[in-house]
């Protein structure tokens, strides 16, 4: 037990110096206006026990006082009480310039790291944990930054205290200075006691997170089924889970503050107790009394200061260990130094050997694959569900990486090309399109630097120039979440027309279309291989009206590229490529 309040307390310390290693020059500045404070309420004490001395106790033994007495008094009281304000305002505002300086930097290295890191990692970690990462957990790690000053300029003034205590009544000291052993004792057990339940009141706050963005992710599914009960109690049941435990937590820190603020209060108590007998003694004077009591009565916030900072160390060591594993996180896309061949008109693609696994799975997705796709030629992937194909366009953009073999753009391995290379020569547009809440150009530029012509170029070629012209406002036209304003088609040409308007050499098509009808469908694929600089197009169909538009075929089971050929050689040498053409052939046909 022992060992474990050590280690907590070990690593509050080493939080608390990460903090100020982050942040020196705001909380050397902080610091400084919280010991001015410290060092002007340690005069104020000595002020008023000079002006019970001087000015208060000959006025009450004489009956009688003068002005200059009493302005001289007001002047000191006066300066002092500016003093202490302005080191309050420089404490307040340079703290919390702190504060918020490392969680807003936490911030952005933590969605910094999200972009770096694959997508196989992503797949490993719900969107729920991941928010909470980047939110709560970085606010609660750095939670206790805004007393941390406070604290620390309070040991600056209860040093200056402590002395100033002995010098004039040791004994009256040694009374009052007792209360600091118990603070920190009773913080040290503290910490022991809610370090597991701050641990689990931030995992409940991630799972919390997590079931509500699946529900509202889903909420189509939620409603179309009548699963809101379901959903409900799901949520009801985590949050009620997160009630008890942040109301464990409560409840320690219920009797944590109390005592907390009592302990000062206990040992003024006992220096007036103790004090009074000497001053009657004549042992010590009233002033003397009057400065050591007040001085206990004004350490009592200080100490309350240096208690929030503790009471606040075991949230945020439960939100750091939160965000460690995501800044640690190793997998992050390593980039080369070269940079893609710069020439107009499509990419030469070639996969070579390429197999892939995802993590934990029993087999590989894919298995020494080999084909080459030409310059400006289009292709068709074809086969099976579970065959690999999608997983096969995630690497030709480079979403992942092959676990063996290569894949190359011009001549070029992916891995060898420079950050940002990949994206700039390819585009992807996947099956599930998805829109932002914003207006259709904002949704088909992206921030990027295309003007109007080029907007309704992209529109043109992905068939969504007529129904982008009815909309009320155009290109200015609000899509609503997710697109829920358009229909399925519409959305994929606007992640279509997305896509076109970079002019990419690679263009991969994850059965990109297959929300358009069959003459639609056409006219896109006409239009992309008809323009000036057709570029390179991959697309995983399954239509035989989008495989009879492609150049070439290629043929996947199990993982394998196992044929390719035109459309017309495949129905006739492979006869699992027939069955399946026919199938869904026969399927588009049946509602006719």
């Amino acid at each position: 037990m022992s060992r474990r309040r050590d280690a907590v307390v070990r690593r509050g310390l080493r939080h608390i110096g990460r903090a100020i290693h982050e942040q020196p020059g705001m909380f050397t500045l902080a610091l400084l206006a919280s010991s001015l404070y410290g060092a002007m309420t340690v005069a104020s004490a000595y002020v008023i026990g000079e002006i019970t001395d001087r000015v208060l106790l000959p006025s009450f033994d004489d009956g009688v006082t003068t002005a200059s007495a009493l302005t001289l008094a007001a002047l000191a009281i006066l300066g002092v009480a500016v003093l202490k304000i302005l080191g309050i305002i420089g404490r307040r505002l340079f703290a919390g310039v702190m504060s918020y300086r490392l969680q807003a930097e936490y911030r952005r290295r933590v969605t910094g790291q999200y972009l770096r890191l694959p997508l196989s990692w992503h797949q490993r970690h719900p969107t729920g944990q991941l928010l909470s990462n980047a939110n709560s957990d970085v606010e609660a790690s750095w939670f206790f930054v805004a007393p941390l000053p406070f604290a620390c300029g309070a040991l600056v003034m209860i040093a200056i205290t402590s002395v100033a205590l002995v010098l004039t009544d040791p004994l009256l000291a040694v009374v009052g200075l007792i209360v600091f052993p118990l603070v920190f004792a009773a913080n040290v057990i503290y910490s022991q006691v809610m370090s597991p339940r701050m641990q689990r009141a931030q995992q409940l706050r991630a799972e919390v997170s997590e079931i509500a963005h699946e529900s509202f992710d889903a909420g189509l599914v939620v409603k179309t089924l009548g699963r809101e009960d379901s959903e409900t109690e799901r949520f009801a049941v985590r949050t009620d889970q997160l009630r008890d435990g942040l109301i464990a937590v409560g409840r320690v820190r219920g009797l944590f503050d109390p005592l907390m603020e009592a302990l000062p209060s206990l040992g003024t108590l006992a220096v007036l107790l103790i004090g009074a007998q000497r001053v009657a003694d004549g042992v010590t004077g009233a002033g003397e009394l009057v400065s050591v009591a007040y001085l206990f009565t004004l350490l009592a916030l200080p100490i309350r200061a240096i208690g929030w900072v503790l009471a606040d160390l075991p949230r945020a060591l439960a939100g750091f260990d939160r965000v460690t594993p995501v800044l640690e996180a190793s997998g992050e896309t390593p980039h080369g130094p070269d940079s893609a061949v710069a020439t107009g008109g499509g990419a030469a693609v070639a996969v070579r050997e390429v197999g892939f696994a995802f993590d934990g799975a029993a087999r590989p997705t894919l298995h020494e694959v080999t084909f080459e796709v030409p310059a400006g030629r289009t292709v068709a992937v074809v086969g099976p569900t579970g065959s690999g194909k999608s997983t096969l366009a995630g690497l030709l953009v480079r979403l992942v990486d092959p676990s063996d073999g290569t894949v190359l753009l011009d001549g070029m391995d992916l891995r060898r090309l420079r950050e940002g290379e990949v994206s700039d020569q390819a585009a992807f547009v996947a099956q599930s399109a998805f829109l932002f809440d914003d207006t259709v150009r904002d949704n088909v530029t992206l921030g990027g630097p295309f003007s109007d012509e080029d907007v309704w170029a992209a529109l043109r070629v992905a068939a969504a120039d007529g129904f982008v012209s009815a909309l009320p406002e155009g290109l200015d036209t609000r899509v609503g979440e997710r697109g829920a304003s358009l229909s399925g088609g519409q959305r994929q040409r606007l992640a279509l027309a997305r896509a076109v308007v970079r002019t990419p050499r690679l263009l991969v098509m994850d059965d990109a279309t297959s929300a358009v009808d069959p003459a639609v469908e056409a006219r896109i694929l006409d239009a992309l291989r008809g323009s000036e600089s057709p570029a390179t197009v991959v697309v995983v169909a399954y239509r035989q009206a989008t495989i009879a538009l492609a150049d070439e075929v290629v043929w996947f089971e199990d993982g394998r590229a196992v044929a390719r050929g035109t459309h017309d050689e495949l129905l006739d040498q492979v006869p699992g490529y027939a069955a399946l053409v026919r199938a869904y052939s026969q399927a588009a046909e049946v509602p006719a």
